[in-house]
């Protein structure tokens, strides 16, 4: 007997609805407005980025590409593969067969079975989701396709214009290769069902039909859009061979134009046949027909497409390769001239002299006169110590090489930024406060005469300090001093306020003003980044940036602007992404304003018979491997490149300019018709501006890469290389596998030249695996672009070579270094300056065709091996044949190598140049501990007015004999008082009083020709 109560009827009609809990939809709802609000931080604080540059149409037409592009391939992807999988569901046979693989199958079904709606759905969802995205990323292929151009040149193995395999043919490959992709995964989709439903059996008896109509006829149809696919591919394979890669040149051979092509043709016409046997299988019961045609197409594929290829080469080609490949050679040599602009060289025989006479270089007295002393490689720890000012400014590792008119004059400059650095704030200056609403920007630029030094081998600065002094400052109403935006920004920076606010940036350091002046960004109505000052803003940029500071800090009001990516090149690659850009941003004073100029390069891999090159090889050398100041190109394979570009980021305000530098360039047209509005005319560079573009350094590299082969133009000797060249290892630096020396901007006159130009130069040596190196040809590319407002010089960019006879003796310039560090004269003097608290290191070595040979110049610079580094220029080493000087100026070592009397004055002929701005020496450094000394000096902001100790300024020993002429005395004393020197000018140093570090170098220079006189007493004695 049971006592449970009687189950409760159910009452009739729906049950009633469950009532949702308020938190967990307060939590749903939370949960959704964070996710938005992610979403924005991301998304729409980039159009607002874009917007306030006035670029918006980029982001909005890359946005609308990249989502149209996924769209469609999620829907062409997930769509078709639904169709299948839904296709051989709905067909599957209602009975399976009874057999025991389908008893095997049934446990597999019962357990898809709960999930096959999720499966069906999901499957075509998640891999149209994958295909959305790898189509998203071809957006500039296809909108170059869309917008074309045609080159007006057509391809020598075709007849059709360049672009269709420069914009068209790209396009059909990644719609080719998307399809292939649909009609496999599709394919496999509905095997899989089919082979699950019993629609297709392996096992069993052969009797019974091993597929089911339905399945058959959908499987062959999918068959036969594969194979059709796969004919497709085989056709555009013909277009594609003229971009292919051999052993000796780029671009499609003999074998390839006369078997492989062929081959390629009757494999796209097999493949059409076998589709139709497909289809043909569709309507019998007979897979036979498609089966053998598949057979066949493999066959054809191996025989045809791989064995008849390796015959023709082999036996037809090898033994007889220069005969045959020389039209195709030539076919390479004139593509790879008209990609890369090498049709603008100009090629002459150079007889270079060896022999240095007297006066041999009065016809060249305008290039001896600008010739570059200052290395930007090594002068920028002495801008920093000189023109730093204070702890939390300073310089790039590399600075750059311009030209300036001072009092009429061009003149090679050296020119660096000071930018803002709060890596040299001590820890306890560093909180979100100050890195972000008062050190927000750097101050002025430092400018100093390339081809003189100042006192002590110090650089001849003529524009520095804080407020801005100089020569650049007197032009006109001076520039804008204040650099918000420069390689080495801070991440951001929030600036502005209302008007009646105090201002709390800080602009410079001045002690009459109390330790500092203050500023307002904004203040003159500058906008330079998009506004942080609504609620809305506050919240997606604290949490874009992470720092919860944006939202609750006082210091962001409502006419605050938030300053970030602020890297001119980062600027450019945002607002031109289909440019790749070069490793280098230069700054230039322009119109009032500092501007950095960053060269853009539109780029293609498929231009035909052109040779490829990997960009970042090409243009890897001694420079790129060490300095944080040129950055490696990004890696890219490319067979056309074009300076299309000329770009300019405003340091001040950030705003970015473009200008079409190559008008008549069709890939530069196509993007132009992309972005209408984004590319300014040649016509709006300013002359001012005109002034100061140059040819870029990466462009130079990857031609003079080419250059070491194809300045050989005949096929016949191409094919021998016999003529090959390289170019030269840098000498000055140490140990094995050294990198390329890199091209150097010199003002110099070509032979054949009216006047000096700036140039780009680089050398040429012997290629092969020999390790001889003599000098084999010396490239210049005038590099001004001039100086007419929108219109560049005709010179700019014309490529002149020099090429030396092949009995050629002169030297390159690894044998010059070479020379240099083994005379006995000279290694004595150097082995004798880096005794002590000194380095020696070695300048770049720049080569010069002056004289009817080739001079080369290398200065010399000494700094102390403590704390504080100075380089500071104190010999110059000049080589010309087999001649060598070696002196205290460059016009005494000219002066030795040519008889006495070189013809011309050095820019250092009239002695040291006047420092026409004061010295400003960071304050603020750590402690600097002297050589050889447990002490610890703290440096000084004002130096002294004596010396820390007297120096040494009269010779203790007879130079000729040696103290009671005893040599060996006199080289012990002479050691003794040069090491006396050293101290006493690192205690100067470390004080800060240059006059009493002056006259220790006096004292130096003494004693070290008093030490050199002594050693050659007792070698002659």
């Amino acid at each position: 007997m049971s006592f449970a109560a009687p189950p409760r009827q159910q009452s009739e009609g729906s049950p009633p609805s469950r009532r949702r809990s308020p938190l967990i939809v307060a939590l749903v709802v939370v949960a959704a407005l964070v996710v938005v609000l992610l979403l924005l931080a991301q998304f729409w604080t980039e159009v607002l980025w874009f917007a306030q540059l006035g670029f918006e149409e980029v982001i909005w037409t890359e946005w609308g590409t990249r989502a149209a592009l996924f769209v469609a391939a999620f829907l062409v992807m997930g769509g078709i593969l639904f169709t299948s999988l839904s296709i051989a569901y709905r067909s599957r046979p209602i009975y399976a067969p009874s057999t025991p693989e389908q008893a095997t199958l049934d446990q597999y079904r019962e357990a898809v079975e709960p999930l096959r709606k999720v499966v069906t759905w999901g499957a075509p969802a998640l891999v149209g989701f994958f295909a959305g995205t790898a189509a998203a990323s071809q957006w500039q292929t296809v909108l170059l396709a869309v917008n074309q151009v045609a080159f007006g040149k057509d391809d020598p193995q075709f007849g059709m214009d360049i672009s269709f395999f420069i914009f068209t043919l790209p396009l059909l490959r990644f719609v080719v290769g998307f399809l292939l992709a649909v009609v496999i995964v599709a394919g496999i989709g509905a095997l899989v069902t089919h082979y699950l439903y019993g629609g297709l059996r392996i096992g069993g008896s052969g009797d019974t039909p091993r597929t089911t109509k339905a399945a058959r006829v959908q499987l062959a149809v999918t068959g036969a859009v594969l194979v059709l696919l796969i004919g497709v591919n085989y056709w555009l394979d013909r277009y594609s061979l003229l971009t292919s890669t051999n052993a000796k040149f780029d671009g499609a051979s003999y074998t390839d134009v006369n078997a492989v092509l062929p081959a390629k043709t009757i494999l796209a016409f097999v493949a059409v046949g076998v589709a139709v046997l497909f289809v043909i299988a569709a309507f019998r019961s007979d897979w036979r027909l498609p089966v053998i045609g598949v057979g066949l197409m493999v066959v054809a594929a191996i025989a045809i497409g791989g064995i008849y290829p390796a015959i023709v080469q082999r036996f037809q080609v090898t033994p007889n390769a220069q005969e045959f490949e020389a039209p195709y050679i030539q076919r390479n040599i004139d593509a790879t001239t008209q990609a890369f602009g090498l049709d603008k060289v100009e090629s002459q025989q150079y007889d270079a002299s060896t022999e240095a006479e007297a006066g041999g270089l009065r016809e060249d007295a305008q290039t001896t006169a600008s010739i570059r002393l200052l290395d930007p490689q090594i002068v920028s720890p002495t801008f920093r110590q000189l023109q730093q000012n204070k702890q939390y400014y300073n310089f790039e590792p590399t600075l750059a090489v311009d030209r300036y008119t001072i009092d009429g004059e061009s003149e090679d400059t050296v020119i660096a930024v000071r930018e803002l650095y709060l890596d040299g704030l001590g820890s306890d200056q560093r909180n979100w406060v100050n890195d972000h609403t008062v050190f927000t920007h750097g101050f002025g630029v430092v400018a100093a005469y390339g081809n003189q030094t100042g006192p002590e081998g110090r650089p001849a600065f003529y524009e520095g300090d804080i407020p801005a002094k100089g020569a650049l400052t007197d032009m006109g109403d001076g520039y804008q001093e204040r650099i918000y935006f420069s390689p080495q920004a801070t991440e951001y920076s929030i600036v502005g306020a209302p008007d009646e606010t105090t201002p709390w940036e800080l602009d410079y350091p001045d002690d009459e003003a109390g330790g500092q002046v203050n500023t307002t960004f904004g203040a003159d109505g500058t906008v330079a980044g998009p506004s942080v000052g609504g609620f809305l803003n506050k919240i997606l940029y604290a949490l874009k940036f992470g720092s919860e500071q944006i939202l609750f800090s006082d210091r962001v009001t409502s006419e605050s602007q938030i300053l970030y990516d602020r890297s001119p090149a980062e600027r450019v690659q945002k607002v031109a992404p289909y440019l790749t850009l070069d490793g280098r941003v230069y700054p230039a004073v322009v119109d009032g304003k500092v501007k950095y100029v960053v060269e853009g390069y539109t780029t293609s891999d498929a231009y035909p018979y052109s040779a490829q090159r990997s960009i970042d090889e090409a243009t890897a050398d001694s420079l790129t491997g060490t300095s944080a100041s040129i950055q490696a190109i990004a890696p890219e394979e490319v067979n056309y490149m074009r300076n299309s570009v000329k770009a300019t980021v405003d340091a001040y305000d950030g705003s970015v300019d473009l200008y079409s530098w190559e008008p008549d360039d069709p890939m530069l047209k196509a993007w132009e018709g992309v972005f209408p509005a984004s590319i300014q005319p040649m016509s709006e560079i300013t002359s001012d501006l005109m002034n100061h573009l140059r040819y870029p350094e990466d462009l130079f590299k990857v031609q003079r890469s080419l250059l070491t082969q194809y300045h050989v133009t005949d096929a016949s000797e191409f094919f021998s290389g016999q003529d090959f060249w390289r170019n030269p290892s840098d000498p000055t630096v140490d140990g094995q596998n050294k990198p390329l020396q890199p091209p150097y901007y010199l003002t110099l006159q070509m032979p054949g030249q009216d006047s000096p130009t700036f140039s780009l130069t680089s050398s040429f040596i012997p290629g092969g695996n020999t390790d001889r190196e003599i000098l084999t040809g010396f490239l210049a590319v005038d590099a001004e672009a001039g100086t007419e407002a929108g219109r560049k010089s005709e010179d700019y960019g014309k490529l002149r070579l020099l090429e030396l006879p092949r009995n050629s003796t002169v030297p390159g310039p690894g044998q010059v270094q070479n020379t240099f560090d083994t005379d006995p004269t000279i290694a004595n003097e150097i082995n004798i300056l880096s005794r002590g608290n000194s380095d020696v290191i070695k300048g770049n070595l720049l080569t010069l065709p002056v004289g009817g040979g080739l001079l080369y110049v290398q200065p010399v610079y000494l700094q102390s091996t403590g704390d504080v580094k100075i380089p500071l220029l104190r010999k110059v080493l000049v080589s010309f044949g087999d001649e060598v000087g070696f002196a205290d100026t460059l016009d005494e070592a000219l002066n030795q190598v040519f008889g006495g009397d070189s013809g011309a004055d050095a820019g250092d002929a009239g002695g040291e140049a006047e420092t026409e701005v004061p010295d400003a020496p960071v304050d603020g450094d750590s402690d600097v501990v002297l050589p050889d000394s447990g002490e610890t000096t703290e440096p000084t902001t004002e130096p002294t007015t004596e010396p820390s100790a007297e120096p040494t300024t009269e010779p203790t020993a007879d130079t000729g004999g040696g103290v009671d002429g005893d040599p060996t005395a006199a080289l012990d004393q002479a050691l003794t008082d040069m090491q006396t020197a050293l101290d006493d000018g690192n205690a100067a140093l470390a004080d800060g009083d240059f006059a009493a570090y002056g006259e220790a170098q006096d004292a130096l220079d003494d004693a070290v020709q008093r030490a050199v006189a002594a050693q050659d007493a007792i070698e002659n004695g």
